[in-house]
């Protein structure tokens, strides 16, 4: 199982709009998929068309060591991929596992036991650099990391590298970036192309060749509880993320073969 932290400190960047539709769209090349929502506002499972106000345990409940992970995992009908779900009781867990012991490690220690179940677990990682989104890197093989091409953005990338360096040495060796998405990508802004290129120049082909551009029917997806690739199959956004999902599975077999 390939696990992936999509993550940036930022809000707003398009972190669990990635998450959910590369889900779908690996299921639907394929793959068996358990997408992680590690966010208190739990976007990620509503926008899977799963109430967050009706769960009676999510992934709090596994990170403190109160229910086993097997039980929580949920379906989600409409992305055909398996869900942990979350909702603002996470929040409570930050405070709960401040002195916890191995607490760094408990998505970690939580994942390894279903490893043998899927091809990818894709973590929704809270837009902050907290004890949640370190749980997320401990457990990640890579980051992925979404971003606008916008004036800040560069600075904010520059944080997250840090972050994962520290990551790298004392907590997960493995660790590497995976990827840096661009999203909302508008085609026809001067800014958007400079930062790309710079983008480009510093991280090289870490930089997917797949643009997410800005797209209104991304944007209404989840409040139908649907990924884009379900609630509008022929829009720029669903075809984006499939195209996405395919460059991800060539670049893990060109690496499986170097």
């Amino acid at each position: 199982m390939k696990i992936f932290a999509i993550a940036n400190q930022k809000g707003g960047v398009g972190k669990t709009t990635t998450a959910v539709n590369l889900a779908a769209s690996l299921v639907a090349a394929g793959q068996k998929v358990l997408l992680v929502d590690l966010d208190p506002q739990g976007n990620a499972t509503m926008g899977s068309g799963i109430n967050k106000r009706e769960i009676a345990h999510g992934i709090y409940h596994v990170l403190l060591g109160l229910k086993e992970v097997e039980k929580v995992v949920r379906f989600s009908e409409s992305g055909q991929y398996d869900l942990l779900p979350a909702n603002r009781d996470l929040a409570g867990a930050e405070v709960e596992l401040v002195d916890g012991v191995g607490r760094e490690m408990r998505l970690r220690n939580a994942l390894e036991k279903l490893k043998s179940r899927y091809d990818f677990a894709l973590i929704d990682c809270p837009p902050a650099l907290n004890l949640l989104a370190v749980n997320a890197l401990t457990a990640a093989d890579a980051v992925m990391i979404p971003m606008q091409c916008e004036y800040y953005a560069l600075e904010g990338v520059s944080d997250l590298v840090n972050t994962i360096r520290k990551i790298r040495s004392k907590l997960n060796p493995r660790l590497e970036i995976q990827g840096l998405l661009r999203t909302m990508y508008n085609t026809n802004s001067t800014l958007a192309q400079q930062v790309s290129d710079q983008l480009k120049n510093h991280f090289g082909d870490k930089v997917y060749d797949t643009v997410i551009p800005r797209n209104v029917r991304l944007a209404e997806a989840p409040s139908y509880g649907q990924p884009v690739t379900v609630y509008d199959a022929t829009s720029k956004g669903a075809h984006a993320y499939h195209a996405l999902a395919k460059e991800i599975l060539q670049r893990l077999n060109t690496q499986k073969k170097e």
